[in-house]
């Protein structure tokens, strides 16, 4: 029994940093991000031409892509006011790599939330639940260190992480593009530091209130 909830204590802690950023992913990536964004003091101007209305509205639908059931064929209708597709094959292939890895995730995402559940009715009928909230209070110190690494990576050099990211996840070079494609366009290196760095605040958040409200229910069970 004790190795059983040794295991269980250790699958707690360990999920705790992946479900904690994918909920941070899900919250922040949305048409309301770009609003933000796009309106900052010192956001790049689309050397291109884009309008804050167009990237609004080209981005706010990229978006939703990546969170729909839609196969390419919904980016491939979006189009310019001349008729012009908004983005080309190589654009649309890796915005399709994008959309399956994050749907991928979320699915892991949402079992991780069941599995939690799960675990927390068994603690409940077996009596352990101070064992569960201690499990999950350490999971959100793992998380704030896990976080304050990454963010401390951002500050130090972005652009090295943003690589090292998409050579992990996407195969030989198909995530570059030019600076006049859409999707650089649309989403220049500027937001995603700036999207790294408030996921990073988000999930530490979360962190922060399951390590030290997991510490106090452990002690008050």
């Amino acid at each position: 029994m004790n190795q059983t909830r040794k295991i269980f204590g250790w699958l707690i802690s360990a999920t705790v940093p992946y479900i904690l950023i994918m909920l941070s992913i899900r919250l922040l990536f949305t048409p309301l991000f770009l609003v933000v964004e796009y309106n900052l003091p010192g956001f790049p101007e689309d050397p291109y031409g884009f309008t804050t209305r167009e990237r609004l509205k080209y981005g706010s639908l990229s978006i939703q892509y990546l969170f729909n059931d839609e196969g390419p064929e919904f980016l491939e209708s979006i189009h310019f006011e001349d008729g012009s597709p908004i983005y080309n094959e190589r654009e649309v292939s890796h915005m399709l790599d994008v959309k399956n890895l994050l749907q991928t995730n979320l699915f892991i995402f949402y079992g991780l939330i069941v599995l939690h559940a799960v675990i927390i009715g068994l603690s409940w009928r077996n009596k352990s639940l101070k064992e569960y909230w201690r499990d999950l209070s350490n999971g959100g110190w793992i998380t704030i260190i896990l976080i304050g690494t990454i963010i401390f990576a951002v500050v130090i050099s972005f652009d090295q992480l943003f690589t090292a990211f998409h050579k992990v996840f996407f195969t030989g070079d198909t995530w570059l593009f030019y600076f006049s494609d859409t999707l650089i366009r649309l989403f220049p290196m500027r937001l995603w530091q700036d999207a790294f760095i408030m996921m990073g605040l988000i999930t530490l958040l979360f962190a922060f209130f399951l390590a030290i409200f997991g510490k106090r229910k452990s002690r008050a069970v």
